[in-house]
């Protein structure tokens, strides 16, 4: 009888069940930083002085960051730690150009006792997509 009702009614089921999913979808892979759009961003660059790092390819980052941006690639974030340890109590806006790379360095920054993480949703793409301004070429300061 149990398999019955499942064949009569499949797609309800099937329905139900790509519901389901898509509802824990955010509560199971939630972004270890908050996530935070570009005027959220822009807030906490203005206001608290967010250090901001681009975890992007060197290449990527040449072709147009967030001002004042410093990159580190995601790639070597975990050799270059050290780097940010002054940070750790600061906030600090993490991105890349479409925010998964940004997500994975929140993790690894937090693991490493950083506590005010921030990952820029939409990455630079949403940045530019939302008309601010970035500056080209590879200078760090």
């Amino acid at each position: 009888m149990p398999m019955e009702f499942i064949n009569q009614n499949i797609l309800l089921i099937s329905i139900i069940v790509v519901s389901a999913l898509g509802l824990l979808w955010p509560l199971i892979f939630r972004p270890a930083g908050n996530a935070l759009n570009p005027v959220e961003a822009t807030q906490l660059i203005n206001r608290e002085d967010a250090y901001i790092l681009d975890v992007r390819e060197v290449d990527e980052f040449a072709g147009g960051h967030l001002p004042e941006a410093r990159n580190i690639p995601a790639s070597k974030l975990t050799d270059r730690i050290k780097e940010l340890e002054k940070y750790k109590d600061k906030p600090v806006l993490v991105c890349c150009a479409a925010g998964m790379r940004s997500n994975k360095a929140c993790a690894e920054l937090q693991k490493n006792g950083f506590s005010k993480i921030h990952s820029l949703a939409g990455g630079v793409d949403a940045w530019l997509a939302a008309g601010y301004p970035v500056k080209k070429g590879t200078r760090n300061k």
